[in-house]
């Protein structure tokens, strides 16, 4: 089911745990719902419920399939997507980024030819997530002077 009107932008000053974990799991499952739309291959990697949750674990899984090849790109979520930014930008050839709009998603892609699609879940409504996804997803890497910037990223 769609949650697109019950899902908006909370104050984070009053949002408590339990919320936080319900909103970022609810909009988990309406990314879910828009890959399998768009007949995306989806590899779920976790969380499967509300139990609560360290996101190092999810950061860990989706790095790895991403950076061995198996997945082409990843996404996470978390509250604010600070945790998960550093979590995905820990592994080899990883460019995780933070997104909260479609400009920002337009630009990881063409610039800096992210592979991992980082959403902060307090911040972001479903509507707003599937226009990310969907600018992240169709903008192709622009190369050239980018490709060269990129290429100095890993540390030697």
């Amino acid at each position: 089911s769609k949650v697109e009107n019950e899902l908006k932008v909370i104050d984070p000053l009053t949002i408590t745990p339990l919320e936080a974990l319900n909103i970022l799991y609810r909009l988990k499952e309406e990314v879910k719902n828009y890959l399998a739309a768009k007949d995306y291959e989806l590899k779920d990697v976790g969380c499967y419920d509300l139990s609560s949750v360290d996101y190092p674990q999810f950061g860990h899984a989706v790095g790895k399939a991403v950076a061995s090849g198996e997945c082409e790109y990843g996404i996470v979520i978390c509250t604010t997507g600070i945790g998960m930014s550093m979590m995905a930008n820990r592994f080899d050839f990883i460019r995780g980024a933070l997104v909260q709009n479609t400009d920002m998603a337009k630009m990881c892609r063409a610039h800096n030819d992210a592979n991992v699609l980082v959403m902060p879940g307090r911040y972001i409504d479903t509507e707003t997530a599937a226009q990310i996804m969907e600018e992240f997803f169709t903008t192709e890497f622009e190369g050239g002077r980018h490709q060269k910037r990129i290429d100095k990223i890993p540390v030697k």
